[in-house]
């Protein structure tokens, strides 16, 4: 954590509170709000509030990551900003390497580039092929190689068989990769090789804990200093100084679309009861929603879906008044995370919680 660096101000002042480095944020916060046109405002408030990173989720409509990064990097001067992530399957190696590096020079250095395993059934759907460890492992090594400057040749690996691979030979670039993780096999590979592992939301004490000592493990093994592998809790954030319809979107349909893409996944990894899964896919409701439920859905059916999800399967989350929001993520540092994203709402949605959350450290 940095002390007393600049924050600027709307006014184009500069205040004296601490950047707080622990914290981030997501950009166009679930299915993207108003659209892209908000994320430079985004940025800017992120930026002016104290957040450490700026995050860039992926989504195949408006939520393009290289474009909104770059327009993150250019509004913004001293945040973070970080893909959370893209894949790497969707564009040749040497245009993500391309990309990350202009973001990299664009950004003066705060560009990370956060790749993730993605959703099996969207790739099922569109004929891509599924995103194996090995395949991200395999990435990250070419992607660091490319960025030192050397020329690849005859690559023959998970990513696919490359006769040359090169960008620029004069490049010595030092840009930090994140790996959005969920299992265990993939928690390990962040700590082996990864700057940043990004967790997923609604992960219980427990399985954060688990999800930290497995990380920090894999990096011990792979002869790296454990400290230096940030683990990042992604934390529901969603203050009861926000209207219930919004709130119940934010926190219900959100872990409900959660449950539509990998439920038995969020499942297995929480030990929570595969029979509320099962009468939760099964229900005329859920079934008769086009699409995800976080973006498709009315506020009736999001309603009634909240009949559905047990109160402890949406309790790891910062939900109430701002100060015992910022308290509970408080807590996730007892539980072993170096950091926090206040998950699924915007700087402003976010400004009661992040100064509750400065009240308490006075």
């Amino acid at each position: 954590m940095q002390l007393n660096r600049a924050i600027p101000s709307r006014s184009g002042q500069v205040t004296n509170q601490r950047v707080l480095d622990e914290l981030g944020y997501y950009l166009l916060a679930g299915a993207g709000g108003e659209g892209p046109a908000t994320l430079t405002e985004e940025a800017r408030r992120g930026e002016e509030l104290g957040f450490g990173t700026a995050f860039i989720s992926e989504r195949w409509n408006v939520k393009e990551a290289s474009s909104l990064a770059g327009a993150a990097c250019a509004v913004t001067s001293r945040i973070q900003i970080a893909t959370a992530a893209t894949n790497h399957n969707t564009r040749h190696p040497l245009i993500t390497a391309s990309w990350a590096t202009t973001l990299h020079r664009l950004s003066r250095g705060r560009f990370t580039l956060g790749i993730g395993r993605g959703v099996g059934a969207v790739y099922a759907a569109f004929g891509i092929p599924a995103v194996t460890t090995a395949q991200m492992e395999d990435f990250a090594h070419v992607m660091r190689r490319l960025w030192r400057g050397e020329v690849i040749l005859n690559h023959d690996g998970p990513i696919g068989r490359y006769p040359v691979l090169a960008l620029d030979t004069d490049f010595d670039e030092d840009i930090r990769l994140a790996l959005v993780a969920f299992g265990p096999n993939t928690l390990a590979l962040g700590g082996r090789l990864f700057d940043d592992v990004i967790l997923h939301t609604f992960f219980t004490p427990e399985t954060l804990q688990r999800s930290v000592k497995t990380v920090k493990s894999a990096a011990e093994r792979a002869g790296r200093d454990p400290d230096e592998v940030r683990v990042w809790s992604c934390f529901a954030t969603v203050g009861d100084h926000l209207p219930e319809e919004l709130r119940l979107k934010k926190t219900v349909a959100r872990l409900a679309t959660y449950l539509q893409g990998y439920g038995d996944l969020m499942v297995a990894t929480n030990n929570w009861d595969p029979a509320v899964l099962r009468r939760f896919r099964e229900d005329p409701v859920v079934t008769s929603i086009p699409g995800g439920i976080d973006h498709k859905a009315s506020a009736e059916q999001i309603e009634h879906i909240a009949t559905l999800i047990p109160g402890e399967w949406l309790e790891p989350s910062a939900t109430g008044p701002a100060r015992r929001c910022a308290e509970r993520i408080r807590a996730e540092f007892g539980y072993g995370a170096d950091a926090v994203i206040m998950h699924g709402a915007t700087p402003d949605e976010l400004e009661p919680v992040v100064t509750a959350y400065r009240d308490l450290a006075t």
